[in-house]
């Protein structure tokens, strides 16, 4: 596909967690963007992703579903519908859903290529 294009939802990369999923539509490895990486984050009631880190890049959590806490540095931030949240490279975050249903986050990373690093 090169740089750019369209990513039909039956080509998004997807995977499974313990604790819900990731879909991956643009970055390096799917071979659409040398510049950033974009998703989306599912998260089941009442799991959390474990708290990591991204030496590499920046990202933007977008909460378009659902209610989380998320974990930024030292503070728990309570998050829903339409809240978005930046987070700076190197800062050990994660998301708790705290409601009922799945929540759905979109994941922006200032990379095609970030890395992930587990706390």
């Amino acid at each position: 596909m090169g740089r750019g294009g369209l990513t039909p939802a039956g080509k998004v990369v997807v995977e499974p967690q313990d604790w819900g999923r990731l879909d991956w539509m643009v970055s390096g490895a799917i071979g659409n963007s040398d510049t950033m990486t974009v998703g989306r984050c599912t998260i089941e009631p009442g799991q959390q992703n474990p708290p990591h880190h991204h030496p590499n890049c920046d990202e933007v959590l977008h909460v378009v579903s659902g209610t989380i806490d998320h974990r930024l540095g030292d503070e728990q931030l309570p998050m829903s519908a339409g809240d978005t949240i930046s987070i700076p490279a190197g800062t050990v975050h994660n998301a708790r859903n705290v409601g009922s249903e799945p929540a759905v986050l979109m994941i922006a990373f200032s990379t095609p290529d970030r890395e992930v690093i587990g706390e």
